[in-house]
């Protein structure tokens, strides 16, 4: 049976003095911007939503994302209405031994993914959208905006790729109060704009006055017959609303009722509407048997053959979705040079075309993450850039994505400098329990890709443009945190470490160094992080303590610091890097024009013997 409006009416009644009492004793927080939504989202939650309060698992579930997460102590309200946590908790909002965190995090297992960076909340909610298909299940996912976010270009690579993907079963709504954190929005309260922008790019709008339940719910019945559109409900609201201290004025954003002037503000809230009787109605949770996860792969490469690490990533990525229906691909239209088309030719089924819009791939990447999904994400490195504000939310949401990252450094030839991956190690190093991956062949590849589907957490791997040659046995295994010796004698006086590229260079280097009585020691740190510490720091004191790290990566952030963090005064390291913004030209000229070439380490060797 429908909740009634009288009953809708008091839980948004209960949500504004829940926003407006945990964010006083916490003596900080955005109340404001809860009250502005509070009409909206009791609908949602209490009308709209169909889930389970005791099984945040259940994966038929709806699900809900805040974009505008600064609303975080409207949503942990709505959790307590609805029975999910205890009211008591509310206040221990922002409490450093709390996970009701100032903006909100999956530590609450309700939350799909973290919020708080404004305008990714619609790319994720568009990835939990599109898992409900990829898994056959029925759930919709709701996303609550602020109207400021939509300033946002990524909001806009969501709305258009949701469009395109014909998401019927996600649900935006924009909560439209005209004033920002310093000033008056863009658009102010003209509704019918951000409608007609939504229209334009395929969905199915309406707009309402925020605070009229009778609108909201019939604006939500229109759009359940908007057929294969995704939908937005754009509501016009007041900031602040229903405390006149605050109501639509401008100076509060983030800034709690002093508690001295609560008591007034929640006198103005004092009169009930009905009483509680919200009763949930939760899908049945599927029957579904969970099979083994298994994604160990077999590989037939022959050693001293050429293939290109960003080839053989495509060929694990195949040979991967047939072991684990939880993997996805999902590709910036570069699929053709990351080889993730081969997925693509076996399993469209798997393959996601996200065109070019980096940040909301990897928003819509996290929301797939989180319903359980194992997506792997790639495009050239030198693009994830443009989206490391997602990369670094997805670290926040602990989120378990997969990132290649192709054409890495200066190897990758002529395109020059705007095409080349050489600050990609140091965006990916720094992500609290990142994985960061740089294999220098086929085998390696193949293996270093099953080792990321394996185990849950960020993971990058970097791959190259340049066809290398097979170097270890289909047998071998890479660990991750783990490294290769390729070349040792007890009359080594250097260890020279590289990664990809680099280290085929440094094999070179050591067969020069070699024909003239010179020998060195050769490894090959695929696990950039976490790094073969012990590896390291035993093969330099067995050297001299004498270690050149070279790596096709400007100088600061890549392989070469992860060394020298690790070492620390234990070995001199010297490091071979591209110091300078390159330019165009052949592969092996630019390795050696810009220093990290076999000439220049074998150079670097002779320097400090």
């Amino acid at each position: 049976m429908p909740t009634s409006i009288e009953l809708l009416k008091e839980k948004g009644r209960r949500l504004r003095i829940h926003s407006l009492r945990s964010t006083t004793e916490a003596g900080s927080g955005h109340p404001s911007s809860c009250l502005s939504a509070a009409d909206l989202v009791s609908v949602v939650f209490f009308r709209e939503m169909r889930y389970d309060p005791g099984d945040p698992h259940n994966p038929e579930n709806d699900r809900f994302i805040l974009s505008k997460g600064h609303a975080a102590p409207l949503l942990y309200a709505a959790y307590a209405e609805a029975g999910i946590i205890e009211e008591s908790r509310l206040i221990t909002l922002r409490r450093l031994d709390s996970d009701l965190e100032g903006h909100p995090t999956p530590r609450l297992p309700w939350v799909e993914v973290a919020t708080g960076s404004l305008g990714q909340g619609l790319s994720a909610g568009l990835g939990t959208a599109l898992a409900a298909r990829v898994n056959n299940l029925t759930y919709d996912t709701y996303v609550l905006l602020g109207d400021g976010e939509c300033a946002e270009g990524a909001v806009w690579e969501a709305a258009a790729l949701a469009s395109y993907y014909e998401a019927s079963n996600l649900y935006a709504v924009v909560d439209v109060n005209g004033l920002g954190q310093s000033q008056h929005t863009m658009h102010r309260f003209d509704v019918e704009n951000f409608a007609e922008k939504f229209r334009a790019f395929g969905w199915h709008a309406v707009t309402v006055d925020g605070h009229n339940y009778s609108e909201i719910i019939a604006a939500f019945a229109r759009c359940r017959e908007a057929g294969s559109r995704p939908r937005v409900i754009v509501a016009r609201t007041l900031k602040g609303k229903s405390v006149s201290s605050l109501e639509n004025r401008e100076g509060w954003h983030g800034k709690p009722v002093p508690k001295q002037d609560l008591d007034k503000a929640l006198a103005e809230l004092s009169q009930p509407y009905a009483d509680d009787g919200f009763r949930p109605n939760p899908r049945p949770r599927p029957r579904r048997e969970e099979r083994p996860v298994d994604i160990d792969i077999s590989i037939s490469r022959r050693i001293g053959e050429s293939v290109a690490t960003r080839e053989a990533y495509g060929d694990a990525l195949v040979k991967l979705v047939e072991r684990n229906d939880r993997i996805v691909a999902l590709d910036g239209d570069t699929k053709n040079s990351t080889y993730s088309e081969k997925l693509l030719k076996t399993r469209p089924d798997r393959f996601f075309e996200m065109f070019i819009a980096e940040q909301n791939m990897v928003g819509v990447a996290a929301g797939m993450a989180a319903r359980g999904m194992i997506p792997f994400v790639s495009t050239f490195a030198a693009f994830l850039t443009r989206a490391f504000d997602q990369i670094r939310m997805a670290g926040v949401s602990r989120a378990n994505i997969k990132f290649c990252g192709s054409h890495a450094g200066v190897s990758i030839g002529e395109d020059g400098p705007s095409q080349m991956g050489l600050e990609d190690l140091a965006m990916f190093r720094p992500i609290p329990g990142s994985v960061v991956l740089y294999p220098c062949d086929g085998v390696s590849t193949e293996r270093l890709v099953a080792e990321a589907a394996k185990i849950r957490a960020i993971c990058y791997i970097r791959t190259t443009r340049p066809k290398t040659t097979v170097l270890y046995a289909n047998e071998e295994r890479f660990p991750i945190g783990g490294s290769k010796i390729l070349r040792r004698s007890e009359k080594d006086r250097v260890t020279v470490i590289g990664a990809g590229i680099t280290v085929h260079e440094a094999l070179k280097a050591a067969a020069t160094l070699a024909a003239e009585g010179v020998y060195i020691r050769v490894i090959d740190a695929y696990s950039v992080k976490p790094l073969d510490k012990t590896t390291i720091l035993a093969n330099a004191k067995e050297t001299g303590a004498n270690l050149i790290v070279v790596e096709d990566h400007y100088e600061e952030g890549g392989l070469g610091d992860a060394v020298l963090n690790a070492v620390g005064n234990g070995a001199r390291v010297v490091k071979l890097a591209v110091r300078e913004i390159p330019r165009s030209g052949p592969p092996e000229a630019l390795l050696d024009t810009y220093g990290i070439s076999s000439k220049h380490i074998v150079q670097a060797v002779k320097s400090l013997l």
